[in-house]
């Protein structure tokens, strides 16, 4: 038993003397891990403000992390998709409805649209989407109630293996914030309000 617990203790000697060697070398080079940058997108909405937003990412949902947030607007608002990609899955679910599932052009990033009322004439899987497109319509479908329409909003950063309904769900929330500082909404009058 104490051969094993020197055996045990050596090899995590040693791993920890090999990570302080690779953070040395890196440090020395100049450079920093590597780590995905989030996203840069777009709002899913032509007049979305900063207080249209509410970060419920971490809020309980049905007895689960909500891992989304849910933006209110009016019934049948067009919904614009937020980067140019392709359309991988178009999806009825119980809980999500009429639902959009869209991968970034490097298929690094899913963006998921649920509660939606309809999609655009014409939307299909595989489809080419560029960032502004409409791609489909506010709604109460699946599990939102019939009187708050919404969209409800994920990203996910996707594993290797590319599945639509897998990945680590990022916080919505601070990237849209950054989008809608970046590109304001208008008002008919031309003139960016905030």
């Amino acid at each position: 038993m104490a051969r094993l617990q020197k055996i045990v203790i050596a090899t995590l000697s040693l791993a920890f003397i090999f990570g302080l060697i690779a953070t040395q070398i890196v440090a020395s080079t100049g450079q920093t891990p590597v780590q995905d940058a989030p996203p840069r997108i777009d709002p899913p909405f032509a007049d979305l403000r900063t207080s249209d937003l509410r970060d419920s990412f971490d809020e309980q949902h049905f007895g689960h992390r909500h891992e989304a947030i849910d933006i209110m607007e009016p019934l049948g608002t067009p919904i614009r998709s937020v980067d140019d990609g392709r359309i991988r899955k178009l999806f009825l679910s119980r809980a999500g409805g009429t639902t959009i599932y869209q991968f970034n052009d490097s298929g690094s990033y899913c963006y998921y649209y649920a509660h939606l009322d309809h999609y655009v004439d014409d939307l299909r899987e595989g489809q080419r989407v560029f960032r502004g497109q409409i791609i489909g319509y506010v709604g109460t479908s699946g599990d939102a109630s019939p009187n708050a329409p919404q969209l409800h909003f994920a990203i996910f950063r996707l594993d290797d293996d590319k599945r639509w309904w897998k990945g680590t769900p990022i916080n919505p929330y601070p990237i849209l914030l950054e989008a809608v500082k970046r590109i304001p909404p208008t008002d008919n009058a031309g003139i960016a309000t905030n």
